[in-house]
């Protein structure tokens, strides 16, 4: 919102020396984000004067129309001669008065000035638009001063224009629409500054008269719970709009269009009560306010014919709908320029509503923001006077004596305010007076417990406010003011948050992250530290996912939580494993051109409770008992936290050294090891099995178990399932059940030897169907504790070897921590492993 303090000085009387800092702060310091303060007088440099058009030559033979002008800026050139100025604009004619910025002047931007030849005439100067000194948007013509204006040739243009002036751009909260107006933005400065306010909304308005303006009717009280309408006949339709409205309208940022709509928008402004003008001769048949008839059409000011829902609130005459209610109007009954009779209405309606018909229409207009923060209901009669009085003083006509007021508002229901709270919610001594008197200075009434303080403030627990109840009821414009905690903000608030100091709390010893963070962050740098890229999913899926990804029909993953409101009817079920949302991202960006890719998740995943029914009704007037909360967690599904990475592409890039390495299966299944190691489970009690699983290849699928129970699956994807969500052959995953792994146990310090290891290499022939993991585990468990490291580097199958037979090669490492081993006690280490592997699996050491 853009507001002038020119105008803010009207209602509220702010310091004449205040510094424009001082200002941002005090309305930071109400809660208002200021966006920024612009001094207007430093945004235009040089002389800035007021002209007269003398002459004006059309030059032809150019793509544009272009205008050589002189015009008469008194003596300000120094010369008193007309000053010759080239213009393309073509809004003005000769002795029209315009605003004119002679050459080492600066618009704007740095834009600079100058003298020049253009067009074949020399322009000394331009004439300006809006837009180009910074008044608004408006680009289509330059500013032709209006005849009430007055200024002479030569005069300084800033004060004419509202160059002078101060312009507040603030971002008003959702919480706070009575600010989105002169009205309650004064009543917020009267209070920084403690000086009186002057409320435009307190001037007498006449009530509503047992006959009305106009035949309304309203069948939605809830949707509209307030309609006002007055009539203004014989109003001149030639009549402009004043000069000082059209420049407080500018500077807020909106067009000037006709008097009677400018009033609108000015009162709006004024009041924060947003107003619609109707051409009543173009009104057909007495008005009617109801919900839309779904599919009903209505064309809106701006041209767009919109389709209605039943949500929609609407003001129809006996032609339809023409107007789409608190948002826009439309165009069978607007102002237009022969327009003699104006029916103004003023209405209270449901915020709520015009909330969803403005998204739902994506027509955010300056009337559905302030309806969608709350407007105050008491406005509307204020604001008919208001708009009635500036149409007649401005453009004539007759304001009937009739008015309409449909009232159903009701009135607010008190809030019970211990009077202690602001202190015990705070940690800040607010006295009970003190709390009365910042709550009376926002508006609302304050009774019972007051008069008692007012009566003995000295008494035993009344100083403190500890057994006192402050009954409270918010005044009609504070809407957001509903519970006891609301108050109390606004007693922190006006009290001022300076006033609240800023202490940390002390964290008590012993609680760090719990174990499950510290796990979930450990898996998460370990997967990143190796290259793979962190996405977030969408936790929906479609029902033809398990198909998709070849589930089998009694798999434990088919069955789904079904979402009551999902946001898309196409993915209205809760995912069960993440592989389905990940392999969306995986596909989404190869489709952006990306080739080489590793991505991960770490996330939940939704198991529905098989027979758990419905949860218990639970209503918000007390809070539910043990039992009913238990009864809701058992309906609540199972979010186990999961794991899941893949993998496509070249693992290692290709580039001038030679060519890269594709991901394969064992890629995948190395993830899932880092994985678990991160989370602190020790090698020797991981298992990795050969397995079937959907949605692996059912040949290059590995099982990885901790403790004997399995706890994820890793390798190459079926081919079926590639093709069903087209990404590119042998793409790889994983997914492990991070709530699955035991604790993490406590790891002793390794024993650290300083004697040379001793380091023999083994090569065994098995069957081709023996895990290489098996045959590791046998050399560990036969070497004994010489052992240090044993790690597979070479797998070799050929004709010399036998069908069904492949050579396994390991690097064994033996060490003792206190002495150097002998070359006899390492061959003995090593035969002894060999014994154990040729036990288990009828390995033949190869060679021998």
């Amino acid at each position: 919102m853009r507001v002038s303090v020119s105008w803010l000085r009207e209602y509220v009387d702010l310091p004449a020396d205040l510094p424009t800092g001082d200002l941002e702060q005090a309305l930071i310091d109400l809660g208002i984000e200021v966006e920024s303060v612009v001094d207007l007088r430093a945004t235009v440099t040089g002389q800035l004067v007021v002209g007269e058009v003398r002459e004006i030559e059309e030059l032809t033979g150019f793509k544009k129309p272009i205008r050589f002008c002189r015009v008469d800026v008194g003596d300000a050139n120094g010369t008193g001669e007309p000053q010759e100025i080239v213009c393309g604009a073509r809004n003005f004619a000769v002795g029209d008065r315009v605003v004119v910025i002679l050459p080492g002047g600066v618009l704007p931007g740095g834009f600079a000035i100058g003298a020049r030849k253009t067009y074949g005439h020399n322009s000394n100067g331009m004439i300006c638009s809006a837009k180009e000194l910074g008044l608004g948007d408006d680009h289509s013509g330059i500013i032709v001063l209006p005849p009430d204006v007055a200024a002479k040739p030569g005069d300084d243009a800033r004060p004419v224009v509202g160059l002078d002036d101060v312009v507040l751009e603030l971002e008003i909260t959702p919480d706070r629409g009575y600010a989105l107006s002169l009205r309650g933005l004064a009543r917020e400065l009267s209070h920084a500054f403690d000086v009186p306010l002057r409320d435009p909304a307190l001037v007498p308005a006449p009530a509503g008269t047992r006959t009305p303006a106009y035949p309304v009717e309203v069948r939605d009280p809830v949707g509209c719970d307030r309609f006002a309408a007055r009539l203004v006949r014989g109003v001149d339709p030639t009549a402009a709009t004043p000069s000082w409205m059209q420049q407080r309208l500018v500077t807020a940022g909106i067009r000037s269009i006709s008097l009677p709509v400018d009033i609108t928008n000015y009162v709006m402004l004024e009041l924060g009560q947003p107003m619609h003008a109707f051409d009543a001769d173009r009104v057909v048949g007495p008005l009617v306010v109801r919900r839309a008839e779904p599919g009903e059409k209505l064309t809106t000011l701006d041209g767009v014919n919109r389709v209605l829902s039943g949500d929609d609130m609407v003001i129809c005459d006996d032609t339809g709908p023409i107007s789409l209610a608190a948002v826009m109007g439309g165009e069978t009954s607007e102002v237009v320029a022969d327009t003699t009779t104006v029916l103004f209405e003023a209405a209270h309606w449901d915020p709520a509503m015009v909330g969803r018909t403005a998204r739902r229409h994506k027509l955010f207009s300056e009337a559905a923001k302030r309806w969608e923060r709350g407007v105050d209901p008491a406005l509307p009669l204020v604001a008919l006077e208001r708009a009635v009085r500036l149409l007649t003083e401005h453009g004539g006509g007759t304001a009937g004596a009739e008015i309409l007021d449909i009232n159903h508002v009701r009135p607010r229901t008190p809030i019970s305010l211990p009077a202690d709270l602001p202190t015990r919610r705070v940690g800040v001594e607010y006295p009970p007076p003190r709390v009365v008197a910042l709550l009376e200075r926002v508006g609302c009434t304050v009774a019972q417990g007051a008069d008692r303080l007012a009566e003995d403030p000295g008494a035993i627990g009344v100083a403190s406010g500890a057994g006192v109840a402050l009954s409270v009821t918010p005044p009609s414009w504070r809407p957001d003011l509903t519970d006891p905690a609301d108050l109390v903000e606004e007693v922190v608030r006006l009290d001022g948050y300076d006033r609240v100091p800023s202490v940390l709390p002390a964290a008590p010893p012993g609680r760090g992250l719990t174990p499950r963070q510290r796990r979930r962050r450990a898996v998460a740098w370990s997967l990143a530290e190796r290259g793979y890229v962190e996405v977030l999913a969408h936790p929906f899926v479609s029902p033809e996912l398990a198909d998709l990804l070849g589930l089998p029909a009694d798999d434990p993953r088919r069955p789904a939580v079904r979402l009551a409101n999902p946001l898309s009817d196409e993915e209205p079920l809760l995912r069960t494993t993440l592989l389905g949302p990940l392999l969306g991202i995986l596909k989404r960006n190869l489709g952006r051109g990306h080739r080489d890719l590793a991505l991960y998740e770490i996330g939940a995943v939704f198991h529905p409770r098989v027979g758990a029914g419905s949860p218990p009704a639970m209503g918000v007037d007390r809070r539910p008992t043990d039992e009913q909360f238990a009864a809701a967690d058992a309906v609540v599904p199972e979010q186990p936290v999961h794991v899941a990475a893949v993998l496509t592409g070249d693992l290692d890039p290709a580039g001038w050294w030679g060519p890269g390495r594709a991901a394969g299966w064992a890629d995948a299944i190395e993830a899932a090891r880092d994985v678990l190691d991160a989370a602190g489970i020790p090698d020797e009690r991981v298992e990795v099995r050969a397995a079937e699983y959907a949605p692996w290849h059912p040949g290059r699928c590995a099982e990885l178990r901790v403790d004997g129970t399995v706890v994820g699956h890793a390798g190459e994807l079926h081919p079926t399932v590639v093709a069903a969500l087209e990404l590119p052959r042998r793409t790889c995953a994983m997914e492990l059940d991070l709530d699955a792994l035991p604790n993490t146990p406590v790891t002793p310090a390794p024993t650290v030897s300083g004697f040379p290891p001793a380091l023999i290499d083994v090569a065994l022939v098995v069957d081709d169907s023996v895990p290489a993991e098996q045959v590791r585990r046998a050399l560990e468990a036969g070497a004994g504790e010489l052992l240090e490291d044993v790690r597979l580097f070479d797998v070799y199958s050929g004709e010399q070897l036998g069908a069904g037979r492949r050579s396994l090669a390991y690097k064994l490492t033996f060490r003792a921590p206190d002495r150097t081993l002998t070359v006899e006690e390492a061959v003995a280490a090593r035969d002894a492993a060999v014994a154990v592997a040729t036990e288990r699996f009828g390995a033949v050491l190869r060679g021998a």
